[in-house]
């Protein structure tokens, strides 16, 4: 006879294999065939928040229907939506990039920013996995895993922004955001820290709707107060410094990498566009980048033209050319004052690649060589600071692409800069979205570091912007013209520009920290129970 302790015991009821008595569904959030072309209307819908259209609450949305398409993904399954949402992102979104060398450099750009940021869906999608255990309403799930989410797609952000080529931060969350209500918060975390409360609002969003959505109310407070906190955030004060008046010209010459042109063209339509200043008081006037068709450190008549011009208008000319010095080629910024001994430079620290140079020359020449060897400057990185001095005025500079360097800008205001003047040329992208989105990058300079911008262009648009990030003199595309304006000096550094190279580590780290932890913490739980169990006694009839 045996004992009671013999008899065999009830298994517990096995769990379902596509739900966790106390997480969320194993299983997809949604179907491949659902989430594959919901993954290109998010990149869609992303597209949609940037200039022209700059409907920014579609920001939110398209990052939300990203991140619901990765929901229960395989790696495969994430590198399908993710490359879709990029591909579907980034066509549209750098169509201009067609504009100059046609339709291959666009697609190898876009191509490039789409494997990039396909790759970058893998992480995500792992996060989701790993922490699909816990409550889905507990606070872990709606805001610790939200917070890890949006640093995972900030990290994203900051990696397509630094690699390759010194990067191309030229779509970021956060500059969606500058014609909405809260562009403010980049004066005190920067654009990165701004992008990071985007992706956390939206990811905060995804997990409220998984915990029941309408019926679970309480469980949009943490979005809810991240936009409300967004919303009444004021702009970090910057103190005034007077005021300094700024003449500046577009010229509106044959200023594009394929216009129909003679030696001297451009400089010609700049002096005659500046003309219209002689006799009127100003402080400095400014040209944007590519303005002088010659190099005025070498040739003796642009020199002696300049000098007649800046004498003319009564105040320093702020001039671009590319030139040469010790047998390198630079694209420069040039304050010319006639009769002084040395002008200030500045070159531009991130030429553009395969637009101002050919990285790896030897192997792309081997891809497309017609198209490389139309690039036949090769211009040189600059190591001289962002900022010129005007009497007793600094004023901080960016040329062209380099407004869309965090770190570039930083160093202007650490410098001193009490204005700042970005010089583009834009005139390889008439009709297209490029301006639109580089002017977006200039008014979020200005509400970020608290400073008035100049943004001057060869074909347009161009604008006076002030420190809060509005717009208040334009000049319209492909016109010739030139104004004055009075505007204000600020000093002091904002939160942002001190916060912002410290938040791009510190955000990524964070998040690829806590999901490395989420993965430990998962496979522990998943590992069965190895500690040796007793032997059961029998005993015999």
């Amino acid at each position: 006879m045996m004992t009671t302790a013999a008899l065999p015991r009830p298994k517990p009821p096995r769990a379902s294999p596509t739900a966790h008595s106390s997480g969320l569904p194993d299983t997809p959030m949604l179907r491949l065939r659902t989430a594959l072309p919901l993954a290109v209307v998010a990149g869609v819908l992303l597209d949609l928040s940037t200039p022209d259209v700059g409907w920014w609450p579609l920001a939110f949305i398209g990052v939300g229907l990203s991140l619901a398409t990765l929901i229960g993904r395989s790696i495969g399954g994430a590198l399908a939506v993710g490359l879709l949402f990029g591909a579907s992102f980034y066509t549209l979104h750098l169509a201009w990039v067609g504009e100059f060398l046609g339709p291959v450099p666009r697609l190898a750009l876009s191509g490039l920013e789409t494997l990039l940021l396909g790759l970058g869906a893998i992480p995500l999608s792992f996060a989701y996995r790993w922490t699909r255990r816990l409550p889905p309403r507990g606070a872990i799930q709606l805001a610790v895993v939200s917070v890890m989410i949006g640093g995972l797609w900030t990290a994203r952000e900051v990696a397509v922004g630094s690699w390759p080529y010194s990067g191309f931060p030229w779509a970021r969350l956060g500059m969606t955001q500058v014609n909405g209500p809260f562009p403010e918060a980049a004066s005190w975390i920067g654009v990165t820290g701004l992008s990071f409360l985007v992706a956390v609002t939206s990811a905060a969003l995804v997990q409220w709707i998984r915990a029941g959505g309408l019926v679970f109310p309480q469980g949009s407070l943490f979005p809810v107060v991240i936009i409300g906190v967004l919303a009444v955030t004021p702009q970090f004060p910057t103190t005034s410094a007077g005021t300094f008046t700024v003449g500046w010209v577009q010229g509106n010459g044959p200023s594009g990498y394929f216009d129909d042109k003679s030696p001297g063209d451009i400089l010609r339509a700049y002096s005659s566009a500046t003309a219209s200043l002689y006799g009127k008081q100003t402080d400095l006037v400014v040209w944007p980048e590519g303005a002088v068709d010659s190099d005025p450190l070498r040739d003796r008549d642009t020199a002696t033209t300049l000098d007649q011009i800046a004498t003319a208008a009564g105040s320093p000319l702020l001039v671009n050319a590319a030139t040469t010095r010790e047998e390198k080629t630079f694209n420069t910024s040039i304050l010319w004052t006639p009769g002084a001994d040395k002008p200030q430079l500045h070159d531009k620290v991130n030429p553009v690649p395969f637009g101002e140079y050919v990285p790896d020359r030897w192997l792309y020449e081997k891809i497309a060589p017609d198209l490389v060897r139309l690039i036949q400057r090769e211009y040189t990185p600059g190591t001289n600071p962002p900022i010129i001095t005007v009497g007793t005025t600094r004023v901080g500079l960016a040329i062209c692409f380099d407004v869309i360097f965090d770190d570039v800008i930083r160093a202007g205001v650490e410098g001193g800069a009490e204005l700042y003047v970005f010089q583009t040329n834009n005139a390889d992208f008439r009709g297209s979205d490029e301006n639109l989105q580089q002017l977006a990058f200039a008014r979020m300079r200005a509400i970020e570091t608290g400073r008035t911008v100049i943004n001057v262009s060869t074909v347009g648009t161009s604008q006076v912007i002030d420190p809060t990030g509005t717009t208040i003199q334009s000049i319209g595309v492909d016109v010739a013209a030139a104004d004055i304006t009075e505007v204000q000096l600020r000093t002091g550094l904002t939160a942002g520009v001190i916060l912002a190279p410290w938040l791009s580590v510190l955000i990524p780290v964070a998040a690829l920290t806590l999901v490395a932890a989420a993965g430990v913490l998962d496979l522990r739980r998943r590992q069965p129970d190895r500690r040796p169990r007793p032997l059961k006694r029998r005993t015999t009839p």
